[in-house]
């Protein structure tokens, strides 16, 4: 059973986790083996999201299942205020010891690089933000790669990109026919076509 743990916080990046969880959620149905998706959050209250979406977490960070993925999402609380919250800091720090992947998707990186979880560490965030975390220091930012892998971190460029990164991650952990089928399911083409300057005939 695998166990898949994203954490959510106030101006939380939407897509960055509700894509990863469509995946991970999806691959469950698939395998029917009783793996599952939680929402993490340090309280139980509604999260509002960067576009406004209001989420509930299922658990707090004090009281969840162990976990085998751990993500994190990226957003205006990922990059300005949650750095600075030694609660979630140091809740990363030490959940990510316990688990077998630790995840971001857009600038969850500089969330991950303030728990101490990405220092030393090849990673991708956003385009408009890999500047910015290159300066932080102590980190080797990858411009040209949707996802990155070091060692049991694997992190991503920004929003749509964290499903390409939780394909691979399943794919990783079940096998890529598994990933193929989850990928199937959702009906997620990897270069989906923009359309909206060509009018179908």
């Amino acid at each position: 059973m695998t166990t898949y743990g994203l954490l959510i916080f106030d101006k939380a990046e939407e897509l960055d986790f509700v894509g990863p969880w469509e995946v991970f959620t999806a691959s469950a149905m698939v395998r029917d083996k009783g793996d599952r998706a939680v929402l993490l959050a340090e309280t139980k209250e509604a999260m509002r999201c960067a576009k406004g979406m209001r989420v509930l977490p299922d658990h707090t960070l004090d009281e969840h299942p162990e976990l085998d993925v751990l993500l994190v999402p990226g957003g205006y609380g990922a990059r300005e205020v949650q750095p600075y919250n030694e609660n979630v800091t140091g809740w990363l720090a030490r959940t990510a010891a316990d688990v077998d992947w630790v995840t971001s998707v857009c600038t969850g990186s500089f969330l991950l690089h303030a728990a101490g979880l990405a220092k030393g560490r090849r990673v991708a965030t956003h385009w408009g933000s890999e500047d910015l975390l290159e300066a932080s220091g102590d980190v080797t930012v990858v411009r040209d790669a949707r996802y990155v892998v070091d060692g049991n971190l694997v992190t991503s460029q920004g929003v749509s990109a964290g499903i390409d990164m939780a394909l691979w991650l399943v794919g990783r952990i079940h096998g890529r026919d598994h990933a193929r089928s989850v990928r199937r399911y959702i009906q997620y083409e990897p270069a989906p076509p923009y359309l909206a300057d060509e009018p179908l005939a």
